[in-house]
């Protein structure tokens, strides 16, 4: 029991989570300002943004739902740290890994959109139920090709578990290299799902301020920024675990520190990815995900089956 309320509160819960959650944000922050050429913001940076949001009044507005305004943050932050439980990050297995663990990851990164739509659409604020559609509209664009090309890596291993693809990947030194077409596309899949340029449409400041949380202030706004955070965390370390499987040979300290590397480079992909391109509309990002994304993910599961079929029948 004491083991267990450790894992969730301590280590690789909850104050981990926070401590590498603001650090991806400064790391994502400082990368995309060093991309368009400025100086970005200091270490201390995110840490104090919390910390003056919590200083904050806390304000709900008249029209809205009370109960909902205030759950919603919190629902997003408890998704959000209790995917990263079922991600391999030390070694093969996850704390609480079991047969279908990749199924739970994704059905709880799939909460805190619903969460921030909730949250938007319970605020009765114009701008705020605005942002709150956008936010459940990409969901219907992005989540099938993401899906998809996780899902068809777990095919070539022939397990819907992350420790199942950690061992056949293990034994099968550069399989992994089949899924660098569901890679590519789930890296941008990522930036729907985080609402990160091009796809920050249902945030779009100089159009609708600031979205699903244009009511929300105080310690509301900041658990809800630190929950994106850690999405973006848990969301680099599941494309760590599916699509770049390797050195998991090595002892925990290395496999560990090996994950931070991989986490990094995914989010500096991500980082780069923003810094080239301008913000979508919203048609044309649910065309790009449905005309070309969807077709590119159901082409990783052609390949992976084929691959399958070749070489290990």
């Amino acid at each position: 029991m004491a083991k267990a309320l450790f894992n969730i509160l301590i280590f690789p819960g909850f104050l981990f989570l926070f401590v590498l959650g603001l650090a991806v944000e400064y790391l994502d922050r400082k990368l995309y300002a060093k991309f368009q050429n400025r100086i970005g913001p200091r270490w201390y940076q995110p840490a104090a943004d919390f910390i003056k949001l919590l200083g904050k009044e806390d304000m709900v507005p008249q029209e809205a739902d009370a109960a909902v305004f205030k759950l919603m943050p919190a629902f997003a932050l408890a998704a959000n740290i209790t995917a990263f439980l079922y991600i391999p990050i030390w070694e093969k297995k996850s704390l609480f890994s079991f047969g279908g663990d990749v199924i739970v990851v994704l059905y709880l990164l799939t909460l805190p959109t619903l969460t921030y739509f909730l949250g938007g659409w319970y605020s009765r604020s114009v701008y705020a139920m605005l942002g709150a559609v956008r936010s459940l509209t990409q969901l219907f664009a992005y989540e099938v090709p993401l899906f998809t090309c996780i899902l068809a890596s777990a095919l070539l291993a022939n397990t819907w578990s992350l420790e199942g693809m950690a061992l056949f990947y293990s034994a099968h030194p550069g399989y992994w290299l089949f899924n660098l077409t569901g890679f590519a596309v789930s890296l941008v899949s990522l930036l729907g799902k985080l609402e990160k340029v091009p796809f920050d449409i249902p945030e779009a400041e100089t159009e609708i301020v600031a979205g699903s949380f244009t009511e929300y202030g105080g310690r509301f706004l900041a658990f809800f920024r630190m929950s994106m955070n850690i999405e973006l965390t848990v969301g680099a370390g599941l494309l760590a675990a599916v699509f770049l499987p390797f050195g998991l040979d090595l002892a925990p300290a290395f496999v560990f520190s090996l994950f931070i590397i991989k986490v990094v480079f995914i989010i500096g992909a991500v980082s780069l990815v923003r810094s080239i391109m301008a913000r979508l509309r919203l048609d044309q990002m649910i065309n790009l995900c449905w005309k070309y994304f969807a077709p590119l993910a159901f082409l990783q599961v052609l390949i992976n089956l084929l691959a399958k079929w070749v070489l290990i029948r």
